[in-house]
């Protein structure tokens, strides 16, 4: 079976940059990561493929020789057997968007480290929520407080989180309180022995005989709860804000998880976002394209005059600078580009009519004819 272009696999154009990349690849990974998707082999082939493709399109090296000569290009340069694990340099980029939590993904899902074991903190660590936030163009470039109500598990009230009804739990007979066993297991790699969580406790090390009537042993119940949430000017599309220790909290008195708000972006009436710059189409009569005017163009901050010159062409792109969208945790700020176009009317008064056949007398003594772009472009259609 052919191996899938990597661009394709990451869902981005070949002329992407390094951010768009990570960005794509950040989507894919949030979606496939194997914790998310427990015995999901599907699942964790695509984290694979998407890693594989991330690791070319990252290396500037890499990314050079695929471009010129494709999947051959990249022979022997994961070694006889291919891409694996041993060959992802990025690991850091894998923290950086699932945090801490990530626990050694490398370590125990794949059988690296040599069985390092995880703490009772970690493994009974409560889930990280999802939640996704529309924002205006308006907010992104002022940046915004929001108040957003979800439902998490906290603490269980009758038990105070410890699951058990009268207070008492016992040591686990199969991991004798240590809350590991040892177990064979399949991986990227085939079979290897790894460290898992003892499946009887959950690795708590302990088990409880009478559960909590109001939890069912869980020590935790889901309650409603209101999170303050600061966005920062010039967030984008994709990107995220973690708010850690937010999430649920682990069963029986665990560590709580993080809330990951997802940001989107609402689609504006005017405005084409491309990075942190600005584009719109701004339409002018005729009359003003050839003798030139005074517009008056929206902008985020308020409305600005921009002159536009007699003989103005359609198409013209106007650059009003400082007027696009702050990046992120900086000082600069993008660009509004003010592309305008000559409107031609579709109705037009007996006046008007009267106006253009006079006109028209002097542009049939305009030799008007076409010129090398023309034809240039006229080829681009055709091939």
């Amino acid at each position: 079976m052919a191996k899938r272009d990597y661009y394709e696999i990451l869902g981005v154009e070949k002329s992407a940059t390094d951010a768009e990349i990570k960005r794509a690849y950040r989507k894919l990974a949030m979606k496939y990561h194997p914790d998310k998707n427990p015995d999901n082999h599907a699942a964790e082939e695509k984290f694979k493929e998407a890693s594989e493709a991330y690791e070319v399109l990252s290396d500037a090296t890499k990314r050079q020789k695929y471009d010129q000569f494709g999947h051959e290009g990249l022979t022997g340069a994961f070694g006889g057997g291919g891409f694996s694990w041993e060959n992802f340099s990025h690991a850091s980029d894998l923290n950086d968007i699932f945090g801490d939590g990530l626990g050694g993904i490398f370590e125990n899902l794949f059988g690296f480290g040599g069985g390092r074991r995880r703490s009772r903190s970690q493994s009974n660590r409560g889930e990280d929520l999802q939640i996704a936030l529309s924002l205006t163009l308006e907010e992104i470039a002022k940046g915004v407080d929001k108040k957003i109500k979800i439902n998490v598990k906290e603490n269980c009230d009758y038990c105070h989180g410890s699951g058990s009804a009268d207070g008492k739990s016992h040591v686990c007979p199969q991991c004798h309180g240590t809350g590991q066993v040892m177990q064979m297991a399949r991986s990227l790699f085939g079979q290897m022995q790894t460290v898992v969580t003892c499946p009887s406790c959950h690795g708590e090390g302990r088990i409880i005989k009478n559960k909590c009537p109001k939890c069912n042993g869980e020590g935790r119940v889901s309650k409603p709860k209101t999170i303050n949430i600061h966005i920062p000017a010039g967030v984008s599309e994709g990107q995220y804000i973690r708010q850690r220790g937010q999430g649920n909290i682990g069963k029986r008195n665990g560590e709580k998880g993080d809330i990951l708000v997802m940001i989107q972006e609402k689609e504006h009436p005017i405005y084409e976002r491309d990075g942190d710059n600005l584009i719109c189409e701004f339409p002018i009569s005729f009359s003003q394209a050839a003798l030139g005017d005074d517009l008056t163009v929206p902008t985020l901050s308020g409305k600005l005059k921009v002159k536009i010159p007699s003989g103005t062409q359609s198409g013209k792109v106007f650059r009003l600078r400082g007027q696009g969208l702050p990046h992120v945790n900086s000082s600069y700020t993008g660009d509004l580009f003010v592309r305008v176009r000559v409107i031609t009317p579709t109705h037009i008064s007996s006046e008007e009519r009267a106006l253009l056949e006079k006109l028209k007398t002097f542009d049939s003594e305009k030799k008007l004819n076409p010129g090398k772009n023309f034809f240039g472009k006229l080829k681009d259609i055709f091939t």
